[in-house]
């Protein structure tokens, strides 16, 4: 049987997904989400007229005689007043900016064109009627369309809703991801290793690529290389989360136990003509989405950015779900498996006259190497050898 494409496996990951429910959320929870909803403006922005100026609210024909002009203070109007008397002709009253203008007032005269008077106000500038003053609606009307469904909610647009009084929005919420490393070898940061014995990176590794992306991830530390125990490890978590993520235990040798687990279930384990990342496993156990991704550290994160990042934001709503890509030229020659979509690993500087430079090896256990790069070399499956000087396609990491 032939491998599974890239593409191919992208799509299934994308189907078994799926989209994520909708939800009410208090605006503080919302940065990043998509909103799933038209918004129409509930009240007008600004609410009411307001001064654009800390200065003095008059009727612009009291100052179209000769001036200087002095005129009497009636009133004072701090920002947050809501008792405001109507002016009365001849008169002014002082204002602060954002404060209600008065029934009356036309204008208002800022403070550096006057002496600044409490009782009588000395005026030496001329203002014309509706000036320095935001009239009610002027940056949003009632009713009109501010925020629209698929709408990526970032400061600015929430600033906008909490401005219109808006307490939360309908989103389609974070999906919660169960990050599980596999594999008798592994242990925990921070404690002493026995011979043969590897410290986990991958769960670390793969819940910061969901948080990342937006999920959120609950991790599950690694689970030994044993069918009951990894059946147990799962059990309390299958009502609380949206996906299962693994990484290790898929491939063809003894004590793969990931693929022995699951294989009896409604998961599918197939090679994906790629390096790293070629064994790959996608299903579902219990009713819930499965991604198995291979063991190894490089391998792991490339198919996570490669299948799990873009089914991630897609099932948040998002609809540009990949990282920007640029075109280079590759510093040095490549070699590439036949068959085999490839994806080294790169430096990439646009202001460098767009040359990315490969980083490390093609080799999935070269971590460093992942860790200095900024993005990733991708060599098409039809293409063995690359040429210093050729054109290839970069996928930025960050």
């Amino acid at each position: 049987m032939s491998p599974t494409t890239v593409a191919e496996h992208r799509q299934r990951v994308a189907e078994l997904v799926g989209l994520m429910p909708v939800l009410h959320q208090p605006l503080d929870e919302c940065l990043g989400l998509v909103l799933a909803a038209d918004v129409l403006a509930p009240l007008p922005l600004p609410p009411f007229d307001n001064s654009a100026m800390d200065g003095y609210a008059v009727r612009a024909a009291d100052l179209a005689g000769q001036l200087p002009v002095r005129l009497p203070v009636a009133d004072d109007i701090p920002a947050g007043r809501t008792d405001v008397r109507a002016l009365e002709p001849g008169t002014v009253q002082r204002i602060m900016t954002g404060a209600p203008v008065p029934p009356g007032a036309d204008a208002v005269v800022q403070v550096e064109l006057t002496d600044a008077g409490t009782e009588i106000v000395t005026i030496t500038g001329r203002v014309e009627a509706g000036g320095n003053i935001r009239t009610a609606g002027d940056d949003v009307r009632e009713g009109d369309p501010v925020l629209t469904a698929g709408t990526v909610l970032n400061p600015s647009r929430l600033g906008l809703a909490s401005a219109l009084g808006l307490a939360e929005l309908p989103v389609r919420r974070r999906p919660r991801v169960l990050v599980l490393s596999t594999g008798s070898e592994l242990v925990e940061p921070g404690e002493p290793l026995a011979p043969g014995q590897i410290y986990e990176s991958n769960g670390m590794m793969l819940a910061s690529a969901v948080r990342d992306a937006g999920g959120i991830a609950v991790r599950l530390r690694f689970v030994p290389d044993d069918v009951e125990e990894f059946h147990r490890a799962l059990a309390p978590y299958l009502g609380s989360v949206d996906v299962v993520l693994t990484s290790g235990g898929v491939s063809a040798g003894a004590y793969e136990v990931v693929k022995d687990a699951l294989a009896s279930h409604d998961v599918r384990f197939t090679k994906v003509a790629m390096q790293p990342g070629g064994p790959q496993g996608s299903g579902t156990y219990e009713g819930l989405p499965v991604l198995a991704l291979p063991g190894n550290p490089v391998s792991a994160q490339v198919s996570f950015e490669v299948f799990v990042r873009p089914a991630l934001l897609a099932s948040m709503g998002h609809a540009q779900v990949e990282r920007p890509v640029a075109r280079a030229t590759v510093s040095t020659s490549l070699t590439s498996p036949v068959g085999k979509t490839q994806f080294r690993r790169g430096l990439y500087d646009p202001s460098s006259g767009q040359v990315v430079t490969p980083v490390g090896g093609p080799g999935s256990h070269l971590l460093s190497a992942l860790a200095m790069s900024n993005c990733l070399i991708e060599v098409p499956a039809d293409v063995t050898e690359l040429a210093a000087g050729a054109e290839v396609t970069v996928r930025y990491l960050q």
